[in-house]
């Protein structure tokens, strides 16, 4: 049971916060989901949506988590039998082999390592080996690692051998940019529950017209995940859907869009996680501790830190949450107890990562690192004294 005297700090990268606006719209008597009220709520999301993603194709909407929009993607592109490429690079990367491996696709899987960024060379390498290969799947930000591909690179890569490209953007979507019309993306996917302030339930597809071909050009493997099918209803006027909707994540995700693009702005949003990933970054610095992955100005999702060896560092997360009443997330599979992630997606500003930091802090001293206290702090506050108030803090709604 929780000490009811230690006020959490939620620090992971998905579930994340929620604004008070957020969570308070739930807390309403629920729609009909037919009802004039509703629609009108389904209508803005969808537009809003676009202005995220930045595109102007549909961005098709199902109640999963954002997994789920990653199976929507391999149940429409991927045909049994036939090779498909996955360009992974941590946990979240190798989900789309396997969902490859489940829908019946010949694998070609590059794994660049966690930690490493998938390099367009490579892709353009696989490619060229593989002139079979008609679908590729990659991941934005790798939640696993922190690391954050270079998708615009990757992207004319694929272009260059007429290859659609799927990419998950499940926790970089409204954290670091995707443009996805400026940049071409065949198809990129998401989920509710990291930057886009919502809680889990929702999972996205933004599919262009030629991703949106190439699926009707092979049918059937697929039914509640059918893009076809999802397309047609949202297109109606007045949108429908054509499985009852997740009302509710609905209402607040209509409210999480307008603090983003309203009260914030798109480009302040993304200003924001530079700001807070830049005083993460220089935070392990100052503690003369390293990053796992490369240093990077545009990992600014997750900060994944080597923890001390002297230490047993599956304990700091333990230390953090169960001592402190802030949560972190460890490491995964090969990584377990030899990094911590700290989250900055979503509904986080300055204090949030001072009041990490401290923790962290705490917790290696506590568990016999030799930390200085105070001196990631300190470099983290120097990152924001020379940025300034105003951007210390997201929209928080009424």
């Amino acid at each position: 049971m929780a000490d009811p005297y230690i006020k959490p700090y939620l620090m992971t990268a998905g579930p994340t916060p929620l604004p008070p606006a957020v969570a308070q719209v739930m807390a309403e008597p629920i729609m009909y989901h037919r009802s004039p009220a509703f629609i009108e709520v389904y209508a803005r999301c969808l537009d809003r949506l676009k202005q995220v993603f930045q595109t102007d194709n549909d961005v098709l909407c199902f109640a999963s988590s954002g997994s789920g929009a990653m199976e929507s993607a391999v149940a429409n592109l991927v045909r049994p039998g036939k090779p498909a490429l996955v360009a992974s690079c941590g946990k979240f990367g190798e989900r789309w082999a396997e969902l490859c491996d489940a829908f019946g696709a010949e694998l070609v899987h590059h794994d660049a390592g966690w930690g490493h960024k998938v390099e367009p060379a490579e892709l353009d390498r696989l490619l060229s080996e593989n002139a079979g290969v008609e679908v590729a799947f990659t991941t934005l930000s790798e939640t696993s690692t922190g690391v954050v591909n270079d998708v615009a690179a990757l992207v004319e890569v694929a272009r260059s051998h007429d290859v659609l490209l799927a990419v998950d953007a499940v926790s970089g979507l409204g954290a670091v940019p995707i443009p996805q019309d400026e940049w071409g993306v065949d198809v990129v996917v998401s989920g509710s529950q990291k930057a886009l302030m919502c809680p889990p339930g929702l999972g996205f597809a933004s599919v262009s017209e030629r991703a949106l071909a190439y699926a009707d050009a092979g049918p059937g493997g697929r039914y509640y995940f059918d893009w076809a099918r999802t397309a047609k209803g949202q297109r109606k006027d007045p949108p429908d859907s054509p499985f009852t909707p997740a009302v509710t994540l609905f209402r607040a995700l209509d409210v999480a869009l307008g603090l983003i693009l309203e009260e914030e702005g798109l480009e302040r949003v993304f200003d924001r996680h530079r700001l807070l990933g830049r005083a993460a970054r220089a935070a392990v610095a100052g503690l003369d501790l390293d990053l796992f992955g490369p240093e990077d100005e545009n990992a600014n999702v997750v900060t994944a830190i080597a923890l001390p060896e002297e230490i047993d560092g599956g304990k700091v997360p333990k230390q953090m949450r169960d001592v402190l009443g802030i949560t972190i997330a460890g490491g995964q599979n090969q990584l377990k107890g030899k990094i911590a992630r700290v989250a900055h997606c979503g509904y986080f500003g300055a204090f949030d990562i001072l009041i990490s930091v401290v923790g962290l802090e705490m917790a290696l001293r506590e568990l016999g690192a030799d930390v200085e206290l105070g001196a990631g702090v300190i470099a983290a506050q120097r990152v924001f004294a020379e940025a300034g108030e105003p951007a210390l803090a997201p929209a928080a709604g009424a």
